[in-house]
């Protein structure tokens, strides 16, 4: 990255071309007065600001000001969203108090920026701070908007210059960006927003894959241009004899999308249908909006035979995020894959800018209700929970910012819920009574359990019975908020009812040994029997969980209770058999964990992703295991660094080739003569790695076989993959985590 070197003279400069570039962009929506106002916030800020500096060594002040012109540009948001976005960092980082903006500006700019103020990040002290935060956000999000959209700028303007932070600073801001924010500007209906920001998150979370990707699109882009064209040709004819006013282009791929096709269906970059991408965007007048999607559409496929599973229809039914389109995938020249999107200007617009168009197209009262709907349920969740700010994360995760599916109650209304929803879900979503005594279904009149999964247009009714109560195994399978903090409170009532008996038993129990029955005693005992909580203690002994025969060791010192002191600790710590942890007392650790002497730590290897030297890891402490070492790609990575980012520890492999860790590989081919033959020799032969198991079964023409060996380090591993798929008839060669057996 290019050091910073600026004058201050050419630093003023750069402001002003900055805040000049925002009053452009502002122009058309400036009134009277406003652009005294958007200059008072941003001399305010520009003051507050003035001895801060970012990472990279650029004046503060410029953060601000490019979030405001995403404000602006990238979402369509005005005046007063501005003032916010000019101000959001001021109430945190400086002198500056809320009292002073709200004289200055009003109390409905005061309450955004209270918003956007993070719950001072002193130090991120434990999981929670960041669900905490988030919760803030939500509140204020659901009395306006506008909250949400500044963040979110905010948050792409720091992933755009994520450059300058640290290596693990880089990975708990990615993954944050993939595990909430890039959800919820989809929510908000902000296609691009969330698009750059997973690629953003891709390009520091696996920096080869995204590099790899960006490569290829590279290499192909003046063919797919040309293949473009050669598609839209006879479309932009016939639109344009049938006097339809239109534009229509190709439409680029975000890298990340295109990894995730490639993962998800197995398949390399070249076979992934969508590359090719076009959109029409119709010039339609409101009332004939849908006939002309459709009239298009019919074009379309006249020309080109369309994919029948393929039809995404959005006009009939949007989003909930306000997103309106017809989507159809049809089989183009030379037999590749076309991806057609239909929507008009108004569409495209909603579909460019989400919740803030939405208050620009208001006559649709229909459409307003959806965001208001949805807003409604977020209030509802946050005004009951009270439970743990990262379960309360993850809810939110799969109850808001899920996709959503349209089903039916016997009456023929519309209910709106998450994909994955079920029977169970539905029914608290109708009334927290009812889901309490639901004991099945019946959807489409056939009837089902409670765990049964609804899809789009289902018609469900729902059976209840008095004797009916929630039981712990529900909330394995209900997805919404909803359901599952009703389902928590009645499990709580229930504990607490039983608690009542094991309070007794205390009770009885400590008179006769002549100690109080206080809370000071009582939270003794439940920390001796490490109980997280009284009620828990008293459930347990109620349950015949804990049989207080311990009590006899106690002292009671007049009415107070003493824990007998436990046995002196082994100074050393045996690792669990069986397990992969490894002791690194040799000088020659082949993990280097900054800030600490490496020598001396113990860590395992994690279990969900088996990394090997050379793979992009990050430690992690784990309680009671010590430290973990996972690779930054690995399923659980975004949860872990997103929640617990503070527990994160900075690691990095050195060269040691004594050590060897197993690893697998799945292989498919053509079932030639002597094709395993080929492989072993390879393996054993050629690169003198040891083969731990090997398993391969062919079935009509085609072999799969999967193979675990032991290699030293991640170059050997690739090295190996790429000669496996230089075989003749080797078709694909994948990683997978090898266990032990």
């Amino acid at each position: 990255m290019p050091k910073y070197n600026l004058t201050e003279e050419q630093e003023k400069k750069l402001i002003l071309r900055e805040y000049r570039a925002l009053l452009r962009a502002l122009k058309p929506k400036l009134k009277p007065g406003d652009k005294e106002l958007v200059r008072i916030a941003f001399e305010m800020a520009a003051d507050a600001h003035k001895t801060m500096r970012r990472k990279s060594g650029e004046p503060y002040i410029l953060h601000p000001l490019a979030v405001a012109r995403i404000c602006v540009e990238e979402i369509g948001l005005g005046v007063r969203s501005t003032i916010c976005s000019l101000l959001h960092d001021t109430v945190e980082d400086t002198d500056i108090t809320l009292d002073d903006i709200e004289r200055q500006f009003g109390q409905e700019i005061a309450r955004i920026v209270d918003g956007l103020t993070k719950i001072a990040n002193v130090i991120d002290v434990n999981a929670s701070q960041q669900a905490e935060n988030f919760k803030k956000i939500l509140l204020t999000l659901t009395d306006d908007p506008r909250v949400i959209l500044i963040k979110l700028s905010d948050r792409l303007h720091n992933m755009r210059t994520l450059e300058s932070m640290k290596r693990e600073k880089q990975l708990k801001i990615a993954s944050e960006t993939v595990y909430v924010y890039s959800p919820l500007a989809h929510r908000m209906g902000l296609y691009n927003i969330k698009t750059e920001m997973e690629d953003l998150a891709m390009k520091y979370m696996e920096p080869d894959t995204y590099k790899e990707i960006a490569r290829k699109l590279a290499e192909t882009k003046r063919e797919r241009t040309r293949y473009i064209n050669e598609f839209i040709r006879p479309l932009r004819d016939k639109m344009e004899k049938a006097d339809f006013n239109f534009e229509i282009h190709g439409r680029p791929k975000s890298i990340h999308s295109i990894w995730n096709k490639m993962k998800k269906k197995g398949v390399s970059f070249e076979e992934v249908y969508d590359l090719f991408a076009i959109r029409v965007i119709l010039n339609s007048p409101h009332e004939r909006e849908k006939e002309d999607c459709w009239k298009v559409y019919s074009m379309v496929t006249d020309e080109y035979t369309p994919s029948p599973e393929r039809l995404r229809d959005w006009l009939s039914n949007p989003k909930s995020n306000g997103y309106e389109a017809l989507h159809t995938t049809v089989m183009g020249p030379q037999g590749k894959w076309v991806e057609v999107q239909i929507r008009t200007k108004r569409m495209n617009e909603i579909a460019e800018k989400g919740v803030a168009a939405h208050w620009k197209y208001k006559e649709g009262a229909a459409d307003e209700s959806r965001f208001d709907k949805w807003f409604h349920q977020i209030r509802e969740v946050l005004q009951t929970a009270d439970n743990d700010s990262v379960d309360f994360l993850q809810d939110f995760k799969t109850s808001f910012l899920a996709e959503e599916i349209y089903v039916y109650t016997p009456k023929g209304d519309v209910k709106m819920l998450p994909v994955g929803s079920t029977s169970l879900d539905f029914a608290f979503s109708i009334h927290s009574a009812v889901g309490a005594h639901c004991i099945g279904a019946k959807v489409n009149h056939k009837l089902v359990p409670l765990s049964h999964k609804l899809r789009s247009g289902d018609q469900i009714e729902i059976i209840t019975s008095n004797k009916q109560k929630p039981s712990e195994d529900w909330l394995n399978f209900v997805v919404t908020t909803k359901a599952k903090s009703k389902i928590k409170d009645a499990l709580k009532e229930e504990k607490r009812k039983i608690a009542e008996d094991g309070k007794y038993t205390v009770q009885r129990k400590l008179e006769s040994m002549g100690a109080g029955y206080n809370s000071n005693n009582i939270e003794i005992l439940a920390d001796f029997y490490k109980q997280p909580s009284t009620l828990d203690f008293f459930y347990q002994i109620a349950t015949k969980g804990i049989d207080l025969k311990e009590l006899k060791d106690f002292h009671v010192l007049g009415d107070k209770l003493e824990a007998p002191k436990p046995p002196k600790p082994i100074n050393e710590i045996r690792p669990e058999s069986g397990s992969n942890v490894t002791d690194y007392t040799k000088k020659d650790a082949e993990l280097i964990i900054f800030g600490e002497s490496s020598d001396k730590i113990m860590y395992n290897l994690a279990n969900c992703c088996k990394p090997i030297p050379g793979d992009d890891v990050f430690g992690f402490v784990t309680t009671g295991k010590g430290l973990t070492i996972h690779r930054t790609n690995c399923p659980n990575a975004s949860k872990l660094l997103a929640n617990y980012g503070h527990r994160v520890v900075k690691t990095k492999w050195a060269k040691n080739k004594e050590i060897s860790f197993l690893t697998g590989l799945n292989i498919i081919g053509l079932d030639d003569v002597g094709v395993v033959n080929k492989i072993t020799n390879l393996i054993s032969g050629e690169m003198k790695i040891n083969i731990s198991a090997l398993s391969i079964e062919a079935n009509e023409g085609i072999f799969r076989g999967s193979i675990k060996v032991f290699v030293h380090d991640k170059e050997e591993l690739d090295e190996l993959v790429h000669r496996l798929k230089s075989l003749n008839g080797i078709h694909s060669v994948d990683r997978f985590d090898a266990e032990l057996s």
